[in-house]
């Protein structure tokens, strides 16, 4: 068996919002789009690095998770400056759900929820230099 890849498909109210949303604040470029009865039923969008992930109107077999009480899906993404990354999801109409700092596990995140409810961990890795060090690694 081989697996060869897993995209995420993002259940929205919403879908054209979302996809303009992603594509302001992450550099999005839409892929591939198809629409019914004013419903988008599939959308791909490609990131800068290559990565995939899919976007859809909400509907009875895939509904909005915050309309079940819910929660929406959690995602990570590695960028340079996860500083600017968090405020311009936030400027667009994101949450802050904690502010991005530097971690005791070494990574310097943070949390915004989109405005579909999906949330987004938004980080980078930080050079453990003392750890290093003591480990006499220079």
């Amino acid at each position: 068996m081989s697996i060869e890849q897993i995209t995420p498909k993002l259940s929205v109210e919403g879908a054209d919002k979302a996809i303009r949303y992603y594509s302001e604040v992450l550099a999005a470029v839409l892929r591939d789009r198809h629409a019914a009865d004013g419903r988008v039923l599939f959308a791909e969008l490609a990131l800068p690095c290559g990565a995939m992930f899919q976007v859809k109107d909400a509907d009875e077999f895939d509904p909005d998770p915050l309309r079940l009480g819910g929660r929406g899906v959690l995602l990570t993404v590695v960028t340079d400056d996860p500083d600017d990354l968090a405020r311009r999801m936030v400027a667009a109409g994101g949450e802050t759900v904690f502010e991005v700092a530097d971690q005791y596990y070494g990574a310097r995140q943070g949390r915004v929820r989109d405005p579909f409810g999906h949330e987004w961990i938004i980080g980078t890795p930080v050079p453990r230099a003392a750890e290093f060090a003591s480990a006499g690694i220079p």
